[in-house]
């Protein structure tokens, strides 16, 4: 038996009190229960209003966020010039996946009303990757690298020349210590930089693909047979989703980092 998808489901449950009046209006009109066709349809009314209402609205919350986004990110490219031109990337990418899935048949679009919230959300959240990146880099280039090289190598030759059980030892080994780890941190903040770079370009290619699979969505001849795209679609989702916390994670314990807000 193939699996629902969590849209599907949520959809269905949201549609039910609105078919289940309807249905029982008509059996009402038949039997000629005209009072109580008239409370069943009062109801059909109410709850097809509703479930309007919520469709309009999470529409509504959908471009407020996606909005949010491009001010977000065109703040990012003002920041830092040189993810300027991703961030007018992401920026279009984004508008283009809401374009999509408006454009699929008003039948199809609250099956995948929750992954498209959750895609305008990791969108928010590659915007926090590139803050990020940015700190990064101005952290990096405050830091003279050559100048602790150089540190380092001193220390060495200073260590090398003492002799053994001498008092200098202690705290020029102690200074040597810290340096190497300054170098250290350097490495591994470039190593941030370039996990960063990576899960970016992902995004790009990830909006891309996932734009072209909603047009394609159109084609299929019936919702039953959705199912199977349906399916792979949310799973990259949350794939996607996945592999940005994770990178979030990692980045957020480098050291000697400029901190950011989390998100």
């Amino acid at each position: 038996m193939a699996r629902r998808s969590p849209g599907l489901s949520g959809y269905l449950i949201r549609l039910a009190p609105f078919g289940a009046f309807s249905g029982l209006g008509a059996v009402a009109v038949i039997s000629d229960a005209y009072v109580l066709a008239a409370l069943l349809g009062t109801g059909a009314f109410v709850t097809g209003r509703q479930l309007l209402d919520q469709r309009g609205n999470k529409r509504k919350e959908l471009r407020r966020r996606a909005r949010e986004n491009v001010r977000e990110l065109g703040r990012v490219a003002r920041e830092d010039r040189m993810a300027a031109p991703q961030m007018k990337r992401l920026a279009a990418l984004q508008e283009g996946l809401l374009e999509s899935w408006e454009l699929l048949p008003v039948e199809y679009r609250p099956l995948l009303d929750d992954d498209i919230f959750t895609i305008v959300g990791e969108v928010d959240a590659a915007i926090h990757l590139a803050r990020r990146r940015a700190a990064l880099r101005r952290h990096l280039e405050s830091v003279d690298r050559r100048g602790i090289s150089r540190r380092i190598e001193g220390l060495e030759r200073d260590l090398a020349e003492l002799e053994e059980g001498s008092s200098l030892r202690a705290p020029l080994e102690t200074a040597l210590e810290g340096r190497r780890g300054e170098l250290a941190g350097c490495g591994e903040i470039l190593n941030g930089i370039s996990m960063i770079n990576a899960q970016l370009e992902g995004a790009e290619s990830l909006l891309n693909n996932l734009r072209g699979e909603l047009l394609a969505l159109d084609t299929a001849p019936s919702p039953g047979s959705l199912e199977p795209d349906l399916l792979h679609l949310k799973e990259r989702v949350a794939y996607f989703r996945h592999s940005l916390d994770e990178v979030t994670r990692s980045v957020e314990t480098l050291p000697q980092a400029e901190r950011l807000p989390a998100r």
